[in-house]
Formats: structure tokens, sequence, C-alpha cells
């Protein structure tokens, strides 16, 4: 393949950026944790700067981010993050408070039917 391929990062570097606010982490927390100074997060979030791949696959697997809807590939499958940190909630429950999201999911969908 002779073609460049340039990719804007910093709209995924602010979704890392928002996920980890409202996981309640620092900066300096969260570069603790994957074991890269302050700044080098910093140019990740603000700059734009592309993390290795297994630094990036550690980022958005701890913050639960989806990457799907940042990557510029045809035909995508959209799981967003808000869905997949829906995902990861829902796997937290037990069958019992499943079945009242399911009931809750299931009048949601009934409601935005049409009328006949």
């Amino acid at each position: 393949m002779n073609s460049t391929f340039e990719f804007d990062f910093i709209p995924m570097g602010l979704a890392i950026k928002n996920a980890r606010k409202k996981k309640g982490l620092t900066r300096e927390q969260f570069a603790e944790q994957l074991d890269i100074t302050p700044r080098h997060l910093q140019s990740i979030e603000i700059e734009g700067q592309h993390p290795g791949f297994l630094l990036f696959i550690h980022i958005i697997t701890m913050l639960d981010i989806s990457a799907d809807q940042y990557l510029p590939y045809k035909n995508k499958i959209h799981k967003t993050t808000l869905r997949r940190q829906l995902d990861s909630l829902l796997d937290t429950l037990d069958d019992k408070d499943l079945s009242i999201i399911e009931g809750t999911a299931k009048a949601i969908c009934k409601a935005k039917e049409p009328e006949e």
C-alpha cells in the first residue's frame, strides 16, 4: 500500500479526556495507572498525538471507550462510547435487575411506534 494514511486523533483524544474525567480520575492519576507521564497523556488527550497500539488498547479498555465511532472505515458498525459504557454497567446487574431494564426498553420502543 503506497498511499499514506493520516488520522486526526484529536476527537479520540477528547473522548479519552472526557471518559477519564467521568471516571473521576485526574490526568496524573490515570497516567500513573498507565505507567506514562502526565505530559504524554496530555499530548494524547489534547494535542492529537497517536499513542502506541498497546497503550491505545489499554486506554480504551480501562475507560470503556468505543474506538469504532472515531475510525474512518466504510460500513462500520457503530457501538458508541455511551453504548459501551451502558454495556459495562449492565454486566454488573443480576437477572432480576436486567428484567426491569428489559421491560423499560420494551416500553420505550413501544411508545416510539407510530399509532395506527
